[in-house]
């Protein structure tokens, strides 16, 4: 049971919309970090909006390449009083000081899908899990091939 769900940029509707239907299916609470750039991969700021105080934060992203935004959004809710802090993210490229961001960061758990190999990093960051998502992945194709529904996997995820 986490306490706590987080969405990068609160002022994206598509973002806000997504993260409020997700906490409100898991039951929890969310607060949301609005971060800013000057440039690509580089964070000029970042905004927490929500209350995080004695909580388990879970950050939530649908990529992370040098984690350099992940890691900030971490040390801002630890800073503001979070308990533990986990990431979840759909495609962890992790690219260049990825691995030594994410270590130096205090991460219970970084967990990211299997549609980039991981294996290299595993061995170079403990905190990574990796999440099989190709049944779901060869699900969706099979469906949208016979013309079923593909939305019918966000209720019914095969296993």
């Amino acid at each position: 049971h986490y306490d706590l769900i987080l969405c990068w940029s609160p002022f994206c509707y598509q973002n806000a919309k997504r993260v409020t239907s997700v906490a409100d299916s898991l039951n929890v609470d969310f607060a949301v970090i609005h971060k800013g750039r000057k440039k690509s991969n580089e964070v000029d700021c970042m905004v927490l909006v929500g209350e995080v105080k004695d909580r388990v934060a879970v950050l939530i992203d649908n990529m992370a390449d040098t984690c350099d935004t992940i890691c900030h959004a971490a040390d801002k809710l630890i800073s503001a009083g979070a308990t533990d802090v986990y990431a979840i993210l759909t495609h962890g490229i992790l690219s260049g000081p990825a691995m030594s961001r994410i270590n130096s960061t205090f991460f219970e758990a970084v967990v990211v899908t299997n549609t980039i190999p991981q294996e290299e990093k595993l061995n170079h960051c403990p905190n990574i899990q990796v999440i099989d998502i190709s049944m779901i992945l060869a699900e969706a194709i099979r469906r949208t091939h016979n013309g079923e529904s593909v939305s019918y996997l966000f209720s019914h995820v095969p296993l």
